[in-house]
């Protein structure tokens, strides 16, 4: 289990999940997508934990994870579930609650998920 925390000391606004399957290229992707993403627009206010259901599978089975890559969004509520490499940036920042064509800041409207 990996742990990347915001630089400042204050708790993160947005406390995420990244199930993944070792190195296969799906999970890679993922994680570069993901990290890309928070960088872009969660900048200091994230900590984001990668957990590798190889490793530790007893953590993907309390969180009952079916299928990786899956990004739990654990906080701010609601938690939210995505699974796939995370390719999909507008997808992925609905999930995360925000506008994919505002930029960086939360939508005021709760993500809404298909």
């Amino acid at each position: 289990m990996q742990e990347w925390l915001p630089a400042d000391a204050r708790p993160p606004d947005y406390v995420l999940e990244l199930y993944i399957t070792g190195a296969t290229p799906n999970s890679l992707r993922a994680v570069l997508n993901l990290k890309d993403i928070c960088e872009q627009y969660l900048a200091g206010r994230y900590e984001l934990t990668i957990i590798d259901i190889y490793q530790q599978p007893e953590l993907a089975q309390t969180a009952r994870i079916v299928a990786a890559p899956t990004l739990i969004k654990v906080s701010p509520e609601p938690r939210r579930w995505l699974v796939g490499d995370l390719s999909d940036r507008p997808q992925a920042l609905r999930l995360l609650g925000m506008d994919p064509g505002s930029g960086s800041e939360p939508d005021t409207q709760p993500a809404q998920t298909s």
